[in-house]
């Protein structure tokens, strides 16, 4: 029986050696932190660098993550494909190997009409037993996903096989254009790496799926909202939203650059390195502002 999800659900990084190979000590290293810090559960996607790895890879990705993760949580994989083919062999090998759910974008090359999208994601479904996040990441890459396409799907499915993460901006009235037009039945996430969290959590949100590089924040204010406790919710809100700004700036680039430094800064990661080509590095003066935020942040923590 596949583990629910809710809660906070991080996305996983994909440390790299100096050779360009996965560092699977770090990767494990960094596993361990996370369900330290509080992470409820974790997974793969964008700023996993996943359409940065090769087909092995991404084969084997899945059963690393669930040796690492050795059952503290529910463990999800990204599987999204430039064909139908590619993302059902992906999403089988994660069920193979242990995986409670996979999360899927719709193919980034192409734009898809509302019935051909509706028959690639129902394609995964049947294809499966564990649920299926139907990721929108429009917000930063790729195509959104129209609110009918995503009625459909839980209409044919249900709330307990396909679940959804809209990041199509505007974020939050977007979530709540889903959780109206499905009356309350869309089991939603938000991946905004922390920055519309609060709005987020107040539009129904089940979870929420932070990069590891600032979850001790994101679960201090994830807990905080949980209890009712406002005030400690933005103590460590706001230099959490003050470090994904600068990210924002680049765009996935800037995410992956900001998160990879902070994993190093953490002691987590031997490397900041990223997979090529990429269109942004990090300046000095951006990495010294990080540096007085991340300390911020851990000042608020206590």
């Amino acid at each position: 029986m596949p583990k629910p999800l809710r809660g906070v659900l991080t996305i996983a990084h994909t440390p790299f050696t100096d050779a360009d190979e996965i560092d699977a000590p770090a990767f494990k290293r960094a596993v361990d932190w996370a369900f330290a810090v509080g992470a409820d559960g974790i997974g793969t996607g964008m700023v996993t660098e996943t359409f940065k790895l090769t087909h092995t890879e991404r084969m084997a990705l899945p059963k690393l993550l669930v040796e690492a993760a050795a059952g503290r949580g529910p463990v999800f994989v990204a599987v999204g494909a430039e064909s139908t083919k590619q993302a059902l062999a992906f999403a089988r090998a994660a069920e193979r190997d242990g995986c409670d759910a996979v999360m899927a974008v719709p193919p980034l090359t192409g734009r898809l009409s509302e019935a051909h999208m509706v028959d690639h994601f129902c394609a995964l479904a049947d294809g499966i037993e564990i649920p299926v996040i139907v990721q929108d990441a429009s917000g930063y890459v790729g195509q959104s996903i129209p609110i009918p396409v995503c009625v459909k799907l839980l209409d044919r499915y249900g709330p307990s096989k396909i679940l959804f993460k809209p990041e199509a901006a505007p974020n939050g009235p977007t979530l709540s254009a889903l959780r109206d037009a499905t009356g309350g039945r869309a089991v939603m996430f938000e991946g905004s790496g922390g920055i519309f969290l609060i709005d987020s959590y107040r539009r129904g949100i089940a979870g929420t799926m932070p990069g590891m590089d600032l979850l001790d924040g994101v679960v201090a204010v994830w807990k905080a909202l949980q209890r009712g406790d406002e005030a400690a919710a933005y103590r460590a809100y706001f230099p959490v939203c003050a470090l994904v700004a600068l990210q924002l700036q680049a765009g996935l680039d800037g995410f992956l650059a900001v998160e990879k430094y902070l994993m190093v800064k953490r002691g987590l990661f031997a490397s900041a390195r990223r997979r090529k080509p990429y269109g942004w590095e990090l300046d000095a003066e951006t990495a010294a502002e990080i540096d007085r935020l991340f300390a911020l942040l851990q000042t608020a923590l206590g």
